[in-house]
C-alpha cells in the first residue's frame, strides 16, 4: 500500500544473506517427509507487509512472491491466499518474484526459500493468509482513524472499506495505512466460507503469455549490452587451450571478442546470431584437467548400467521405514519373486534454454537477470564470482520457461557465472544464451536408476517380505556427500518411491548402495519417484500375478488399514467407469488393456489408471485416469492443469526419453535425437481431486510417477510381456 501502503520492496542494504546455499538442495532431497503445519517460528516474516504488498491509488496491488513462476500457477495461487484475507479482487493483483532477501525466506522456519520440492503452497498457506489479514487490519485502522470511529465498526468488501455512510477504496487509504504500526494479532478467517480459496480462479498470467507480453530471461535487453554464445568442451571436465583460429573469429562481422572460460569458449558480438555463427566455427584445442569433475573418456550410459547392476547384491544402508527381517524371510521362503528394473538418464528438456544477463554498475553494484529457483543461492554464488558483497547484488527473477529442477546452480558451469566473467572482461553488460545443443551438453541430468526387488508371499496371499536394493546416487548425495545424509547415510532422493510406501508389508528392507555418477545429476520433476515408483508398482503387478490375484485387489488388500487410500482407489475407479484389466475390444475396434499404479510423493496420494493399445509395435495410450488427494486445495483449476502437465512429462519419459553417453560425451544434443511426446501422442487425461482433510500436500510433481508403471502394467495385461527397462520405445512391443 504506498499511496502507494508501501507495502514496497525493502532497500537493498537491508536484505540479509542466506548463508550456505547448499541447504536449498538438501531440502529438495527430503520430499518424502509429510507437509507439516507451519510453526509460529516460521511465521516471522508473515506480518512484514511492506516487504510484500504495494497498493496504488487506483487500487492496483503489487505482490512480491517468494516463489518463481515457471508455468505452475504459483503467482495466481499465492495471490488467491492473500486476496482471500485482504478481501481484494484477484484481478487487481500484479505478482512479481521477490528479490533476494531474508524477508522472503519463508520455508524451514523462515530460514530458506526455494521454488521446488512441491513446497510452495503446502508449506506457506498460513504465512500468506496472515499476510493478507494483517494488511486488511491496517486498512481498517486507517479508515477508522479517518472517520473517527472504532475499527470494529467497519467491514470490507473486495477493494473497499465499508462504513455506515458508504465505502472507501483501498487505494485512498494505502498511504495512511502504511504509516501505521503493523499489528501483531490479526488472524485469518476461522470457520467462514471462503470467497476465493478452493475456487477455480483464472490464472493471472494467461493474457500476457497469450499476447506475447510476458518477459522471460532470453527476452532481457540492457542498454549497451553484448551478446554471448558458448561452446562447451565435448566432454565435461576439459578446458580450452588454444583457439586455433581466434584471429579469424575476431574478424567476423559484429564480433567483439573471444574468451576462454572454465570448460568453454565464448564469443561476444553485437547480436546472438553473429556470436553463435562465430563460436560454432571455433577450432579449439581442449585440454583435460584434473579433479573429480572430469568425466572419464571411457564413460558410457551402458557401462554405467552394468556398474549399477554389479552392485545390486552389495550390502547397503536401509531406509528409515525398514521393519522386520526381510532378508531372513526371503532366505527360507519356498517361493520368491526377483526382478531387476532400470531407467535411463534424462535431460530436463525445458522449452527455454538457460540464459543470464549481467550488468556491473558505476556505483559498484551488480544486476543479474537469470531464470532461477533460489534467488539467495544465486546471489551468494554471484557474490563469490564477482568478488562483491551480497548486499551489492540484485538478482532479478523473470518468468521461467519451464524448469522442473533445472534452474539451480549445480556447479560453476552456468550462464550466470559465465556472464559475470565476460561482463567484467568486456567492461560492458553481457547476455549469455545457451543454444539447445549446449544445454543438452551441460544439463544436470536426472540420474540413471536401477533396482533389484525381491518378494515372498505368505499363506494369506499377501507379501510377507520385500527386499529392494537400489545402487546409485541421487542429487542429494551428489551435491552434498554422504556426511550430510545421516548415520548410516541414506540418500532419500535415490530411494523414495520404493521406500516410504503405504503398503502393509510386515517385513521390508529398502537399501541404498552408494555408487557415484561420473556426470552431473540434478533434481527432475518428482525426483526419485519419477523412476522408483515405476520399479515398485510394476513389480507389485508381477507379485500379484504369481499370487494369482488381480492387481487392483492385491493393492486393496495391502491397503486395508488405510481408508484414505481405499477412498482414492474408489475415486479413480469411478472416474474410469470401473475396473476392467483386459484385454478387451474398444468401440473403435482396437484391442486394449488397463494398468493401475499408486504413488505417494510430497505429502500427496495419487492413483493412476492407464488404458493402452499397440500400433506397429509402439504403445498408444488412449486415456489416463488420475485421482489425486493433496489433502486440501487452493485452486482446483491449477491442480488439474498441474496433474495434466505432470502426466505428460511422465508419459514422455516412460515412452521415449533417454539421455545417452558414449566416450564420456552426451549423445543427444537436440530434440531431433531426444524424442519427446508429441501432441498427437498425448492421451486424454481425466482428473479427479479428492479432499481427504489430510495435511496439505504438493501438486506440481505427484502426477508424474504413477504414469510409467500404470502404462507398463497395461502393456503386460495386453501382451503378457513385462517391461522392466525404460523407455518403452527402445524396442518393438508385441504379443508374447
Amino acid at each position: 500500500m504506498k499511496a502507494p501502503l508501501n507495502l514496497s520492496p525493502l532497500n537493498l542494504s537491508r536484505r540479509g544473506a542466506l548463508g550456505l546455499a547448499g541447504g536449498l538442495l538438501l531440502a529438495l532431497g527430503l520430499p518424502q517427509r509429510p507437509a507439516r503445519a507451519q510453526s509460529m517460528g516460521g511465521m516471522q516474516h508473515a506480518r512484514k507487509v511492506p516487504a510484500y504488498l504495494s497498493i496504488k491509488p487506483d487500487g492496483r496491488i503489487t505482490l512480491q512472491n517468494p516463489f518463481a513462476e515457471g508455468g505452475q500457477g504459483i503467482h495466481t495461487a499465492v495471490a488467491q491466499l492473500v486476496a482471500e484475507e485482504l478481501d481484494a479482487d484477484l484481478a487487481s493483483f500484479t505478482v512479481e518474484t521477490a528479490p533476494a532477501g531474508a524477508d522472503y525466506q519463508v520455508l524451514f522456519n523462515g530460514t530458506r526459500r526455494v521454488t521446488g520440492g512441491s513446497f510452495s503452497i503446502r508449506n506457506t498457506t498460513t504465512h500468506f493468509r496472515i499476510l493478507g489479514a494483517t494488511a486488511r487490519a491496517m486498512l481498517l485502522e486507517a479508515a477508522a482513524q479517518r472517520l473517527s470511529v472504532p475499527a470494529a465498526s467497519l467491514s470490507t468488501e473486495p477493494g473497499f472499506v465499508i462504513h455506515p455512510g458508504g465505502r472507501i477504496p483501498y487505494g485512498e487509504l494505502a498511504e495512511a495505512a502504511a504509516a501505521l504500526p503493523i499489528p501483531t494479532d490479526a488472524q485469518p478467517k476461522s470457520g467462514a466460507a471462503f470467497r476465493l480459496i478452493g475456487k477455480p480462479e483464472k490464472r493471472l498470467d494467461t493474457r500476457a503469455k497469450s499476447t506475447g507480453q510476458a518477459r522471460y530471461g532470453i527476452d532481457m535487453q540492457v542498454e549497451g549490452m553484448l551478446q554471448a554464445a558458448i561452446l562447451h568442451a565435448p566432454r565435461a571436465g576439459a578446458d580450452p587451450g588454444a583457439v586455433l583460429n581466434e584471429a579469424a573469429l575476431r574478424a567476423m562481422p559484429g564480433v567483439h571478442s573471444v574468451h576462454r572460460l572454465p570448460g568453454a569458449v565464448a564469443v561476444l558480438a553485437d547480436s546472438f546470431w553473429r556470436a553463435r555463427k562465430a563460436v560454432e566455427s571455433a577450432q579449439v584445442a581442449w585440454t583435460a584437467v584434473g579433479g573429480q569433475a572430469v568425466v572419464p573418456e571411457d564413460f558410457s550410459s551402458s557401462s554405467m548400467l552394468e556398474t549399477l547392476r554389479s552392485q545390486a547384491d552389495a550390502p547397503g544402508n536401509p531406509a528409515s521405514d525398514t521393519q522386520g527381517d526381510a532378508p531372513a524371510i526371503l532366505r527360507v521362503a519356498t517361493k520368491t519373486i526377483t526382478a531387476d528394473y532400470d531407467a535411463p538418464y534424462l535431460a530436463h528438456a525445458q522449452l527455454e534454454p538457460p540464459s543470464a544477463t549481467v550488468r556491473f554498475n558505476a556505483d559498484g553494484t551488480l544486476d543479474v537477470w537469470t531464470p532461477n529457483q533460489a534467488p539467495e543461492q544465486f546471489r551468494a554464488i554471484a557474490a563469490r564470482e564477482a568478488s562483491l558483497a551480497e548486499d551489492r547484488i540484485r538478482i532479478h527473477t523473470p518468468l521461467l520457461g519451464g524448469f522442473f529442477g533445472r534452474h539451480f546452480t549445480y556447479g560453476t558451469i552456468h550462464p550466470m557465472n559465465q556472464a559475470i566473467r565476460l561482463a567484467r572482461a568486456a567492461s560492458r553488460p553481457v547476455k549469455v544464451i545457451w543454444t539447445r545443443e549446449e544445454e543438452f551438453a551441460r544439463d544436470a541430468y536426472r540420474p540413471m536408476g536401477f533396482a533389484r526387488l525381491r518378494a515372498s508371499l505368505g499363506a494369506d496371499g499377501r507379501i510377507e517380505a520385500l527386499h529392494a536394493t537400489i545402487p546409485g546416487e541421487g542429487p542429494v548425495a551428489k551435491h552434498f556427500g554422504t556426511s550430510r545424509l545421516g548415520n548410516p547415510p541414506l540418500d532419500t532422493s535415490a530411494v523414495e518411491g520404493v521406500a516410504f510406501k503405504p503398503y502393509a508389508i510386515p517385513n521390508r528392507r529398502i537399501e541404498w548402495v552408494h555408487v557415484p555418477h561420473p556426470i552431473n545429476v540434478g533434481f527432475w520433476r518428482s525426483v526419485g519417484h519419477s523412476m522408483n515408483d515405476f520399479f515398485l508398482e510394476a513389480f507389485l503387478d508381477e507379485v500379484a500375478e504369481v499370487a494369482g490375484q488381480d492387481p487392483l485387489a492385491f493393492r486393496r488388500a495391502h491397503l486395508a488399514h488405510s481408508p484414505r487410500h481405499q477412498a482414492l482407489l474408489d475415486a479413480v475407479l469411478d472416474l474410469a467407469g470401473g475396473w476392467r484389466r483386459g484385454p478387451f475390444e474398444a468401440p473403435d475396434g482396437t484391442r486394449r488393456a488397463r494398468g493401475i499404479a499408486m504413488a505417494s510423493p510430497f505429502g500427496t496420494e495419487v492413483a493412476t489408471i492407464a488404458e493402452v493399445s499397440l500400433r506397429q509395435g509402439e504403445v498408444v495410450v488412449h486415456d489416463l485416469f488420475i485421482a489425486i488427494d493433496p489433502g486440501s486445495i487452493v485452486n482446483p483449476a491449477i491442480i488439474r492443469a498441474q496433474v495434466e502437465s505432470a502426466a505428460a512429462i511422465g508419459l514422455s519419459a516412460a515412452c521415449f526419453e533417454e539421455m545417452g553417453f558414449e566416450d564420456g560425451r552426451p549423445i543427444p544434443r537436440n530434440f531431433d535425437a531426444y524424442r519427446i511426446l508429441s501432441r498427437a501422442e498425448m492421451p486424454k487425461v481425466h482428473v479427479r481431486i479428492v479432499e481427504s482433510g489430510a495435511p496439505m500436500g504438493g501438486v506440481g510433481e505427484p502426477g508424474t510417477p504413477g504414469v510409467p508403471p500404470a502404462v507398463a502394467n497395461a502393456i503386460a495385461a495386453l501382451t503378457g510381456r513385462r517391461i522392466r527397462s525404460l523407455p518403452f520405445a527402445k524396442e518393438r512391443i508385441g504379443a508374447a
